[in-house]
Protein backbone atom coordinates (compact mmCIF):
# COMPACT_ATOMS: atom_id res chain seq x y z
CA UNK A 1 0.00 0.00 0.00
CA UNK A 2 1.46 3.34 -1.07
CA UNK A 3 2.14 5.92 1.60
CA UNK A 4 -0.07 9.04 1.51
CA UNK A 5 1.43 11.97 -0.37
CA UNK A 6 2.92 14.74 1.72
CA UNK A 7 0.70 17.86 1.48
CA UNK A 8 2.10 20.50 -0.84
CA UNK A 9 2.17 23.98 0.69
CA UNK A 10 2.65 27.46 -0.71
CA UNK A 11 4.46 29.70 1.79
CA UNK A 12 3.89 33.42 1.20
CA UNK A 13 5.71 35.84 3.52
CA UNK A 14 4.90 39.51 4.04
CA UNK A 15 8.40 40.83 4.77
CA UNK A 16 7.03 44.11 6.15
CA UNK A 17 5.11 42.29 8.87
CA UNK A 18 7.38 39.40 9.86
CA UNK A 19 10.79 39.22 11.53
CA UNK A 20 13.65 37.31 9.88
CA UNK A 21 14.44 35.85 13.32
CA UNK A 22 11.50 33.46 12.91
CA UNK A 23 12.82 31.89 9.68
CA UNK A 24 14.38 28.69 11.14
CA UNK A 25 11.44 28.05 13.47
CA UNK A 26 8.95 28.91 10.75
CA UNK A 27 10.13 26.25 8.34
CA UNK A 28 10.52 23.70 11.12
CA UNK A 29 6.87 24.32 12.02
CA UNK A 30 5.74 24.16 8.41
CA UNK A 31 7.59 20.84 7.97
CA UNK A 32 5.19 19.36 10.56
CA UNK A 33 2.30 20.19 8.22
CA UNK A 34 3.70 19.32 4.82
CA UNK A 35 6.23 20.24 2.13
CA UNK A 36 6.93 23.93 1.49
CA UNK A 37 6.92 23.55 -2.29
CA UNK A 38 6.69 27.29 -2.94
CA UNK A 39 8.57 29.77 -0.75
CA UNK A 40 8.09 33.41 -1.65
CA UNK A 41 8.63 36.65 0.22
CA UNK A 42 7.30 40.07 -0.74
CA UNK A 43 8.78 43.48 0.04
CA UNK A 44 10.98 46.35 -1.07
CA UNK A 45 14.49 44.94 -0.79
CA UNK A 46 16.11 47.92 -2.50
CA UNK A 47 16.84 49.63 0.84
CA UNK A 48 18.34 48.47 4.11
CA UNK A 49 15.13 48.00 6.11
CA UNK A 50 14.67 44.38 4.99
CA UNK A 51 18.36 43.48 5.08
CA UNK A 52 17.68 40.92 7.83
CA UNK A 53 15.46 38.96 5.47
CA UNK A 54 17.90 39.36 2.58
CA UNK A 55 20.56 37.66 4.71
CA UNK A 56 18.50 34.47 5.26
CA UNK A 57 16.82 34.03 1.86
CA UNK A 58 19.41 31.63 0.45
CA UNK A 59 19.57 29.57 3.65
CA UNK A 60 15.89 28.69 3.41
CA UNK A 61 15.51 28.78 -0.40
CA UNK A 62 13.05 31.68 -0.25
CA UNK A 63 12.41 33.45 -3.54
CA UNK A 64 12.24 37.25 -3.08
CA UNK A 65 9.64 39.23 -5.01
CA UNK A 66 10.79 42.84 -5.26
CA UNK A 67 8.02 45.42 -5.00
CA UNK A 68 9.12 49.05 -5.10
CA UNK A 69 7.19 51.45 -2.88
CA UNK A 70 6.44 54.00 -5.59
CA UNK A 71 3.80 55.80 -3.51
CA UNK A 72 3.82 56.43 0.24
CA UNK A 73 0.95 54.69 2.00
CA UNK A 74 0.33 52.19 -0.79
CA UNK A 75 1.52 48.65 -0.11
CA UNK A 76 2.43 47.09 -3.44
CA UNK A 77 3.79 44.04 -1.64
CA UNK A 78 0.38 43.11 -0.22
CA UNK A 79 -1.23 43.38 -3.63
CA UNK A 80 1.48 41.26 -5.25
CA UNK A 81 1.12 38.59 -2.54
CA UNK A 82 -2.66 38.41 -3.03
CA UNK A 83 -2.36 38.17 -6.83
CA UNK A 84 0.19 35.36 -6.56
CA UNK A 85 -1.90 33.55 -3.95
CA UNK A 86 -4.93 33.52 -6.25
CA UNK A 87 -2.84 32.34 -9.21
CA UNK A 88 -1.41 29.50 -7.12
CA UNK A 89 -4.84 28.63 -5.74
CA UNK A 90 -6.38 28.25 -9.17
CA UNK A 91 -3.47 26.14 -10.37
CA UNK A 92 -4.90 23.37 -8.18
CA UNK A 93 -1.42 22.17 -7.25
CA UNK A 94 -1.47 22.96 -3.53
CA UNK A 95 -3.10 21.39 -0.50
CA UNK A 96 -2.55 24.37 1.76
CA UNK A 97 -1.28 27.92 2.07
CA UNK A 98 0.93 29.40 4.78
CA UNK A 99 0.38 33.14 5.10
CA UNK A 100 3.09 34.78 7.19
CA UNK A 101 1.95 38.21 8.34
CA UNK A 102 0.34 40.06 11.25
CA UNK A 103 -1.71 42.22 8.88
CA UNK A 104 -5.50 41.90 9.08
CA UNK A 105 -5.69 42.92 5.39
CA UNK A 106 -5.12 39.25 4.55
CA UNK A 107 -8.32 38.15 6.32
CA UNK A 108 -10.36 38.11 3.12
CA UNK A 109 -7.61 36.25 1.26
CA UNK A 110 -7.52 33.53 3.91
CA UNK A 111 -11.31 33.24 3.87
CA UNK A 112 -11.40 33.04 0.07
CA UNK A 113 -8.81 30.26 -0.05
CA UNK A 114 -10.73 28.25 2.54
CA UNK A 115 -13.95 28.73 0.55
CA UNK A 116 -12.16 26.78 -2.17
CA UNK A 117 -11.67 23.88 0.25
CA UNK A 118 -7.95 24.52 0.77
CA UNK A 119 -6.41 24.83 4.24
CA UNK A 120 -4.83 28.08 5.39
CA UNK A 121 -2.19 28.25 8.12
CA UNK A 122 -1.47 31.71 9.47
CA UNK A 123 1.75 32.83 11.16
CA UNK A 124 1.87 36.20 12.92
CA UNK A 125 2.54 38.04 16.15
CA UNK A 126 0.20 37.97 19.12
CA UNK A 127 -0.99 41.44 18.15
CA UNK A 128 -2.55 39.99 14.98
CA UNK A 129 -6.25 40.96 14.82
CA UNK A 130 -8.69 38.18 15.65
CA UNK A 131 -10.36 38.44 12.24
CA UNK A 132 -7.26 37.14 10.48
CA UNK A 133 -6.54 34.52 13.14
CA UNK A 134 -10.04 33.07 12.94
CA UNK A 135 -10.00 33.05 9.14
CA UNK A 136 -7.19 30.47 9.26
CA UNK A 137 -7.58 26.79 9.98
CA UNK A 138 -4.68 27.17 12.39
CA UNK A 139 -2.79 30.23 13.52
CA UNK A 140 0.71 30.08 15.04
CA UNK A 141 2.14 32.98 16.99
CA UNK A 142 5.57 33.82 15.67
CA UNK A 143 6.78 34.54 19.21
CA UNK A 144 6.57 30.75 19.63
CA UNK A 145 8.97 30.27 16.71
CA UNK A 146 11.82 32.35 18.09
CA UNK A 147 15.01 30.56 19.23
CA UNK A 148 14.20 31.21 22.90
CA UNK A 149 10.67 29.78 22.73
CA UNK A 150 9.78 26.57 24.66
CA UNK A 151 10.63 23.30 22.94
CA UNK A 152 10.51 19.63 24.03
CA UNK A 153 14.30 19.43 24.24
CA UNK A 154 14.85 22.92 25.64
CA UNK A 155 13.70 24.29 29.01
CA UNK A 156 12.06 27.70 29.22
CA UNK A 157 14.64 30.41 29.92
CA UNK A 158 13.79 32.69 32.79
CA UNK A 159 15.41 35.63 31.01
CA UNK A 160 13.83 35.00 27.62
CA UNK A 161 13.01 38.18 25.73
CA UNK A 162 9.56 36.86 24.94
CA UNK A 163 8.73 36.13 28.59
CA UNK A 164 6.32 39.10 29.00
CA UNK A 165 4.11 37.64 26.24
CA UNK A 166 3.64 34.29 28.00
CA UNK A 167 0.32 33.46 29.60
CA UNK A 168 0.20 31.43 32.84
CA UNK A 169 -0.75 27.76 32.34
CA UNK A 170 -3.86 28.31 34.46
CA UNK A 171 -5.19 30.62 31.72
CA UNK A 172 -5.74 27.56 29.51
CA UNK A 173 -7.83 25.71 32.11
CA UNK A 174 -11.26 26.82 30.89
CA UNK A 175 -10.50 26.04 27.25
CA UNK A 176 -9.13 22.59 28.07
CA UNK A 177 -12.15 21.90 30.29
CA UNK A 178 -14.48 22.83 27.42
CA UNK A 179 -12.68 20.45 25.08
CA UNK A 180 -12.89 17.58 27.57
CA UNK A 181 -16.58 18.24 28.25
CA UNK A 182 -17.37 18.11 24.53
CA UNK A 183 -15.57 14.77 24.17
CA UNK A 184 -16.73 13.10 27.38
CA UNK A 185 -18.54 9.88 26.42
CA UNK A 186 -19.42 8.88 29.97
CA UNK A 187 -16.39 6.69 30.68
CA UNK A 188 -15.72 8.34 34.05
CA UNK A 189 -14.79 11.52 32.17
CA UNK A 190 -11.51 10.15 30.77
CA UNK A 191 -10.54 11.15 27.20
CA UNK A 192 -7.31 10.68 25.31
CA UNK A 193 -4.88 13.58 25.21
CA UNK A 194 -4.70 13.34 21.42
CA UNK A 195 -8.46 13.86 21.02
CA UNK A 196 -8.31 16.83 23.35
CA UNK A 197 -5.54 18.36 21.25
CA UNK A 198 -7.60 17.93 18.09
CA UNK A 199 -10.65 19.54 19.70
CA UNK A 200 -8.60 22.45 21.02
CA UNK A 201 -7.43 23.19 17.48
CA UNK A 202 -11.07 23.39 16.42
CA UNK A 203 -12.16 25.53 19.37
CA UNK A 204 -9.30 28.02 19.00
CA UNK A 205 -7.25 28.26 15.81
CA UNK A 206 -4.42 29.97 17.71
CA UNK A 207 -4.18 27.48 20.59
CA UNK A 208 -0.57 26.51 21.28
CA UNK A 209 0.96 25.16 24.53
CA UNK A 210 4.03 27.31 23.88
CA UNK A 211 1.92 30.43 24.39
CA UNK A 212 1.56 29.27 28.00
CA UNK A 213 5.26 28.53 28.43
CA UNK A 214 4.94 24.76 27.89
CA UNK A 215 6.49 22.76 25.08
CA UNK A 216 3.79 20.06 24.94
CA UNK A 217 0.06 19.77 25.61
CA UNK A 218 0.63 17.14 28.29
CA UNK A 219 2.91 19.50 30.20
CA UNK A 220 0.33 22.28 29.94
CA UNK A 221 -2.46 20.06 31.27
CA UNK A 222 -0.39 19.09 34.30
CA UNK A 223 0.67 22.67 34.99
CA UNK A 224 -2.79 24.19 34.47
CA UNK A 225 -4.25 22.42 37.50
CA UNK A 226 -7.71 20.93 37.86
CA UNK A 227 -7.08 17.81 35.76
CA UNK A 228 -6.25 14.16 36.44
CA UNK A 229 -3.68 12.53 34.14
CA UNK A 230 -3.31 8.79 33.59
CA UNK A 231 -0.85 6.84 31.45
CA UNK A 232 -1.26 3.23 30.39
CA UNK A 233 1.42 0.62 29.65
CA UNK A 234 1.16 1.29 25.91
CA UNK A 235 2.12 4.92 26.39
CA UNK A 236 -1.39 6.31 25.97
CA UNK A 237 -2.23 9.46 27.94
CA UNK A 238 -5.72 10.09 29.28
CA UNK A 239 -7.01 13.17 31.06
CA UNK A 240 -10.20 14.23 32.78
CA UNK A 241 -11.53 17.15 34.77
CA UNK A 242 -10.63 16.49 38.39
CA UNK A 243 -13.83 15.42 40.20
CA UNK A 244 -14.93 17.40 43.25
CA UNK A 245 -13.89 16.09 46.69
CA UNK A 246 -16.36 13.74 48.42
CA UNK A 247 -19.22 15.67 49.94
CA UNK A 248 -18.96 18.47 47.36
CA UNK A 249 -20.49 19.03 43.99
CA UNK A 250 -23.49 16.77 44.67
CA UNK A 251 -25.92 19.71 44.86
CA UNK A 252 -27.87 21.05 47.81
CA UNK A 253 -29.32 18.60 50.28
CA UNK A 254 -33.09 18.10 50.25
CA UNK A 255 -35.40 17.57 53.17
CA UNK A 256 -38.70 15.73 53.33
Amino acid sequence: MAEPRTPRLAVLIDADNASPRIAPGLFEEIAKIGEASVRRIYGDFSGTRLKGWADVLATHAIMPHQNFAYTTGKNASDIALVIDAMDLLHSGRFDGFCLVSSDSDFTRLAARIREQGVDVYGFGEQKTPESFRQACRRFVYTENLLPEAPAPDRPVRADARRAPTLKPPSAAKDLISTAIAQLDDGDDGWVTLGRVGQRLAILASDFDPRTYGQAKLGDLVEQAGGFDVSRNDAGGVYIRIKPPPPGRGAGPATTA
